[in-house]
């Protein structure tokens, strides 16, 4: 893989891998919660390990959107 391709990899994975630490911190936020109700520190754990999650998933089977060139 070359250099341009690793630097778009890790960007697409990062990009998603964000999309991911949202998406999970929606879900950990209890609808109708108060905000000094919310276990924030929960939140953010469960979050941080699906973006751990979202990484190594994308290491493993790869991204569509980055093109397969030099593989």
């Amino acid at each position: 893989m070359t250099k341009t391709n690793w630097k778009e990899f890790l960007m697409a994975a990062a990009i998603r891998a964000l999309r991911t630490f949202v998406q999970a911190a929606i879900g950990a936020i209890a609808v109708g919660s108060a905000f000094e109700d919310v276990n924030w520190l929960r939140v953010l754990s469960v979050s941080g390990v699906s973006a751990v999650l979202s990484i190594l998933t994308s290491i493993a089977t790869g991204l569509p959107e980055v093109k397969k060139a030099g593989l």
